[in-house]
């Protein structure tokens, strides 16, 4: 791969998520990188064929001129917000990355942890809802998971509501 590095980013298309993509634009990207966002969708009854071919191993690496098209998307289960679209967009022109979109089924911590090696990926950004202490303790953090876990280096950006 020479110079070029794999920036990983988990995005769930919220506005902690968006945060996320933000800052490792602005903080990590350089020319020549791809910036491969990771979205995990849950456990569910997927119907289409290619889904579940994909539950073990995710979806093969969609380029940002596919995931751009909604009506594409449908078959991934995913629908990138307009905003997320906007920053990478800008990003892929301006800094010249290469944007990609890898979408796994299943447990978010565990899917994200086997992204860093399986796409692979050299470092991973990830939001941070700001959840309670308590709600922490009930639904269980998924940032502090992977951070504990992945094989990567991983920067949180933590969202200040």
């Amino acid at each position: 791969m020479g110079d070029c590095r794999r920036v990983g980013v988990a995005v769930d298309f919220s506005p902690c998520s968006r945060k996320a993509v933000q800052w490792a634009v602005d903080n990590l990207s350089r020319s020549g990188d791809h910036l491969i966002l990771i979205s995990v969708r849950p456990d569910g009854q997927y119907e289409d064929g290619e889904i579940q071919l994909w539950e073990a191993t995710g979806s093969p690496l969609i380029p940002l001129s596919e995931f751009s098209q909604s009506h594409l998307m449908k078959k991934y289960g995913v629908s990138p917000d307009p905003e997320t679209l906007d920053i990478v967009s800008t990003a892929s022109r301006q800094k010249e990355i290469v944007v990609l979109l890898k979408v796994y089924y299943g447990d978010a911590r565990e899917k994200l942890c086997e992204s860093v090696d399986n796409i692979p990926i050299d470092c991973l950004v990830i939001g941070n809802r700001g959840l309670g202490k308590i709600k922490r303790a009930i639904m269980g953090s998924v940032s502090n998971f992977v951070v504990n876990n992945a094989t990567c280096p991983v920067t949180v950006v933590k969202s200040q509501d």
